[in-house]
């Protein structure tokens, strides 16, 4: 087995959340009123009517109109569990109503209690069983108060959002998010209420043989004013798309064509979601699809594609072979201003050390050996316009220390800078807060104790040294990875073991008050990488799980590696998708065009360390799918890079001096 290399670990405890993942649809907003209304160019059935009011457009909707679920729901007949509602509507003044019998009563002798009020409901929308029309889902509305209901056979329960006042004739947009059992509700962008209810919105609410009902008052009767959108976007919470907003009160995420603003003239495009008529009469006009970011252009019968530069990866073809000096556990791909594109080797033999490598003329060339001790891992930076390169050194001694070298300008290579202990080192991270500087060194353990302390570094200007600044404890540490969410900076260690067992908890920091304090411990089974990335601003983490090792049992090296998802309700991360790995040990998360991709690096499935490592595309509400598989021997680190050539993705082999280039073939 690899030392530290093939490394222990991980099969991420799916405990963090209960619900099971099923992919139902994409993830692009899916327009409930326009899937109501008649396909474009046919009329509108009789009772919609398109109003303008305080500018915009709405539907009035003089009876409820409606269309089967499996129309957006398919392959799957499942509602999601996680979800946004986007709603714009306009309500006229509603009227509280008292019961008939208790009112006449009252108003004979008004020494009697007065009676209760009772409120109409206004429903949005609901989702009633075929047939028997019995309830399973409605978002309703009265007069001070929006309520989601689920029914039986799902189990009741409510949400309850009380003194909503919606009803002053106003255009107002709503954005209610659900998971699990947390609820927020955002009105115009304003501050975000939320509610937290005992019972869970169900994980398993069927939706085959149901349809949706737009727009009703307890029976088929039409909605009180008027709605502009209502789109239900799964397994997101939209606000961010939304706010902040120039015109918070019309927010549009995916608006019906028909309520758009026609064109004054040809030469301005529409732009919406979903294509707008095109007949003899649009001859010539244009459409932009905010949706997949084409131009097209109206020929008088159907819509042509003008203009569309978004690259799709095509397939994956081998490139070069890099021959390194010896086994390589890491590699480092970085640019130096004036000077071109470099790619460190962490070797791991000591003599005759690891290799600089620089891009020439379409492949990496050998450019500069630096003595390393057992180099696991490199890391560049730039401090004031100084270029850094800081290693992992692993060997153990008597002192041990790491080194950071500094590229000299005049001489052109990188020289002996500055030395810090380090502790059997796997990897450094460097990052910025604000205007200051930091490193990070994952110290993996001290002689046979694993249970120490990780120490971060600080920048000293007037020095212009690194001071150590915190320590965290951490349990065999193999990797660091910063990154920020919003206006929060966060820490991420990789546990690997702590002297006995692989079944540990990996922390999650937050910086605050000036240091790094504990923000999440993530249940891992010795973790080896973890990989930071956003999806449509959400912020996702992926563990690398290496190595399952406790009680005695034999080594189980095939096992799930996890992603996980910043939740903007419980404020932690949560369980988003299980994927099956073979002692992961590391991730790579890249983007082609528009596209989404996230690549594993499969070190040893116990028997063998020639092995598929494979290529993930993100595909919205079913999350990454497997779409390319790359053979690798020992893989254990892949770097992404673009130069004038192409797009490349290079990986480092811990079994072989063979590393390898494959370059991305787009369409």
């Amino acid at each position: 087995m690899l030392v530290l290399c093939s490394v222990l670990l991980v099969w991420m405890m799916n405990q963090v959340w209960s619900h099971s993942w099923i992919p139902c649809t994409d993830l692009a907003p899916l327009d409930l009123l326009d899937q109501s209304l008649a396909p474009a160019g046919q009329a509108l059935p009789p009772q919609v009517h398109v109003v303008q009011s305080r500018g915009s457009r709405g539907l009035r909707l003089d009876d409820a109109v409606g269309f089967p679920a499996s129309q957006i729901f398919i392959g799957c007949d499942r509602f999601p569990a996680e979800f946004s509602l986007v709603v714009t509507l306009k309500v006229p003044r509603l009227r509280s109503k008292v019961r008939q019998s208790r009112s006449l009563l009252w108003l004979v002798c008004p020494t009697l209690t007065p009676p209760s009020l009772f409120q109409t409901n206004h429903y949005i929308f609901s989702l009633l069983k075929e047939g028997s029309d019995s309830l399973l889902l409605r978002l309703s509305l009265s007069k001070s108060r929006l309520q989601l209901l689920t029914a039986p056979p799902a189990g009741q329960s409510r949400l309850n959002f009380k003194d909503i006042l919606l009803d002053d004739n106003r255009w107002h947009t709503l954005i209610l998010a659900v998971s699990g059992p947390h609820a927020s509700l955002r009105v115009d962008c304003g501050p975000v209420l939320e509610l937290t209810q005992v019972q869970s919105f169900p994980n398993a609410l069927r939706t085959s043989d149901s349809h949706f009902i737009i727009g009703s008052r307890g029976t088929r009767r039409g909605f009180s004013g008027l709605l502009r959108q209502l789109v239900l976007v799964p397994g997101s919470d939209a606000s961010s798309r939304l706010c902040p907003s120039q015109n918070p009160e019309l927010s549009a995420l995916s608006v019906p064509h028909l309520l758009l603003p026609s064109p004054s003239h040809k030469d301005t495009p529409y732009v919406s979601t979903g294509p707008p008529p095109c007949s003899r009469s649009d001859g010539g006009r244009l459409w932009f699809s905010s949706q997949i970011k084409t131009l097209f252009l109206c020929d008088g019968n159907t819509w042509n594609v003008l203009l569309h530069n978004q690259q799709r990866l095509d397939y994956v073809e081998d490139y070069q072979d890099v021959l390194t000096l010896s086994e390589t556990f890491d590699v480092e791909v970085f640019s130096i201003p004036s000077e071109g594109l470099f790619m460190a080797a962490a070797n791991r033999d000591s003599s005759p050390g690891s290799g600089i490598y620089r891009w020439s003329s379409g492949s990496f060339k050998l450019y500069q050996n630096i003595s390393t001790e057992e180099a696991r891992a490199w890391r560049s930076f730039s401090i004031q316009g100084q270029m850094f390169l800081v290693v992992a050194n692993f060997k153990e001694a008597e002192q041990e220390v790491s080194v950071i070298y500094r590229w000299n300008k005049r001489r052109k290579r990188f020289l002996r800078f500055q030395t810090l202990e380090t502790h059997s080192a796997l990897d450094w991270e460097a990052f910025n807060i604000y205007s200051h500087s930091f490193l990070i060194v994952a110290n993996h353990r001290r002689g046979s104790e694993h249970n120490i302390h990780s120490v971060i570094y600080r920048w000293d200007p007037d020095t212009q040294m690194f001071q150590e600044n915190q320590t965290l404890s951490t349990s065999g540490a193999y990797d660091w990875e910063f990154f920020t969410a919003g206006s929060f900076h966060f820490l991420a260690v990789a546990n690997t073991f702590d002297g006995r067992t692989t079944v540990i908890s990996s922390t999650v920091y937050v910086w605050l008050d000036g240091r790094f304090q504990t923000f999440q411990n993530i249940p891992t089974v010795g973790a080896t990488d973890w990989e930071s990335f956003e999806v449509d601003g959400r912020v996702f983490l992926v563990v690398a799980n290496s190595q399952l090792v406790s009680g005695g049992r034999p080594p189980l090296y095939t096992i799930n590696s996890t992603v996980y998802e910043l939740s903007m309700l419980t404020h932690t991360f949560i369980y988003y998708q299980d994927i099956l790995t073979h002692s992961a040990v590391d991730w790579e998360f890249f983007t082609v065009g528009d596209q989404k991709f996230l690549v594993v690096a499969n070190s040893h499935d116990g028997s063998s360390y020639s092995l598929n490592s494979v290529i993930y595309r993100w595909k919205g509400y079913e999350g990454f799918v497997a779409v390319h598989s790359l053979p690798t021997i020992g893989c254990t680190d892949w770097e992404h890079f673009t130069t004038e050539e192409g797009s490349f993705l290079l990986y480092s082999s811990a079994t072989s001096r063979l590393s390898k280039v494959f370059r991305l073939r787009t369409y």
